[in-house]
């Protein structure tokens, strides 16, 4: 049936159709061609794959971020982030690669980050002098910290494909990377301001001023603290964070910063559950896609091979950051983390790789691919939100591959990165 799956795979995407249509499509016509399996098979992995507790987080999380991501709350962690660096050279770049790191708190989400503030910055960008393709492709790269610094969906989903790591060790983990990454595009923004220009955005602020527009932000950036905290401690679960999340932003929205109305829920509640429906399905469909190669035993088989090149782990990884790079050229981060775990996470695991170090490199590189074309889904958010042609965003991305790619060598390099939090904090 591989022979069959994968050409349909690839023919589907190369046509345009949706990553879940594309997968379950040709997992149908492989089995329809390739097999006595029935096609109701199908259907009931893809309900197999959904029939998860720690699942009920998704459509949580995304309700939460909806809540948090509107009005007030955003305004307050824009004006934060411009704060801390408007005034330097580059200024309004610094603050949309500032604002992404603290919504990447909020949302869990590098599509919802883009989507969103990402967009106001961008508008923002141009007003203040600044090429709107480079501000377009300055917030697809600092958007990518999205779910790398905690909550994270792609995390929660890691958590449930790879038994030895938690939800909780994953968020620990993801923290200083996430932090590197930022540092690196603020890097990139510096040094492409310098060539070109481009002036800061505001005078620098006094201190007083500083500590008033960050006393205003605490309770929306209060929320990472919440929910790692509490995960932390014991007092909740990954599921019951995300439902406290929820009551978190409702909150805040109703009573702290009041931007939040009741006549507002409706087309929240309605947005959140068009994005959790499209996540579940693109997580059922991998989960069919996935009993195909398991029962093909191709994951057995590439285990075995890769074992029997008795590579040492950094070639190991290495190799791996080569796959997944490529991988996330055609498929989204949450398909790749159902399809690949499974078959690379216990090759790790017997090479002695720390699981929350391994599954830090797997998160990055496949987010990576939403910025990368063909398929890039940062690239066409952006594309469309704001009305880029994709190339010209494409033709200002090299100074951003370049520190991203950095930072990614960094994280697969130097394991502390990813298991230093999590060993302290006792996960």
């Amino acid at each position: 049936m591989a022979e069959i799956l994968f050409p349909a795979l690839f023919i589907l995407l190369a046509l345009g159709l949706p990553v879940a249509f594309a997968m379950a499509i040709s997992v149908f016509v492989a089995l329809s061609f390739g097999s006595s399996y029935p096609n109701l098979v199908v259907v009931k992995e893809m309900f197999a794959g959904l029939d998860s507790f720690p699942l009920l987080a998704v459509p949580f999380f995304v309700l939460a971020a909806e809540i948090m991501t509107g009005g007030a709350v955003t305004l307050a962690v824009l004006r934060l982030a411009q704060s801390l660096v408007g005034h330097l050279r580059g200024g309004l770049g610094h603050a949309n690669v500032v604002s992404s790191a603290m919504f990447a708190g909020i949302s869990g989400s590098a599509l919802a980050d883009a989507a969103g503030p990402g967009t106001m910055m961008i508008r923002m960008m141009e007003k203040g002098g600044y090429d709107k393709p480079y501000a377009g492709a300055l917030t697809i790269a600092s958007s990518v910290v999205g779910p790398i610094i905690p909550p994270s969906i792609t995390m929660i989903i890691y958590a449930m494909q790879d038994q030895e790591v938690s939800v909780g060790s994953l968020f620990m983990a993801g923290v200083l990377p996430g932090v590197l990454i930022t540092v690196m595009v603020l890097l990139a923004n510096a040094r492409v301001s310098r060539v070109r220009g481009y002036a800061s955005g505001a005078p620098m602020p006094s201190l007083g001023e500083i500590a008033r527009v960050a006393f205003y932000a605490v309770p929306a950036l209060s929320l990472i603290l919440l929910i790692v905290g509490g995960i932390r401690f014991g007092i909740f679960t990954p599921t019951e964070a995300s439902v406290i999340a929820v009551f978190y932003a409702l909150i805040i929205g109703m009573f702290v910063y009041r931007s939040l109305k009741v006549r507002d829920l409706p087309g929240i509640i309605l947005r959140a559950a068009l994005t959790s429906s499209a996540v579940l399905l693109i997580l059922g469909a991998a989960r069919a896609f996935a009993w195909i190669l398991i029962i093909e035993g191709i994951p057995q088989f590439l285990a075995e091979t890769i074992i029997a090149w008795d590579l040492a782990p950094i070639a190991f990884l290495l190799a791996v950051n080569v796959l997944l790079l490529v991988f996330g050229l055609f498929m989204d981060p949450l398909p790749g983390v159902m399809i690949l775990v499974p078959i690379l996470a216990p090759i790790s695991h017997a090479l002695g790789i720390d699981p929350n170090h391994f599954a830090i490199v797997v998160i990055v590189n496949l987010t990576l691919g939403l910025t990368t074309p063909p398929v890039g889904s940062l690239i066409f958010v952006v594309s469309s939100t704001v009305n880029i042609k994709p190339s010209t965003l494409i033709r200002e991305m090299p100074p951003f591959f370049i520190a991203l790619a950095a930072a990614l060598l960094a994280i697969t390099l130097i394991p502390a990165l990813s298991t230093w939090l999590p060993n302290i904090s006792g996960f």
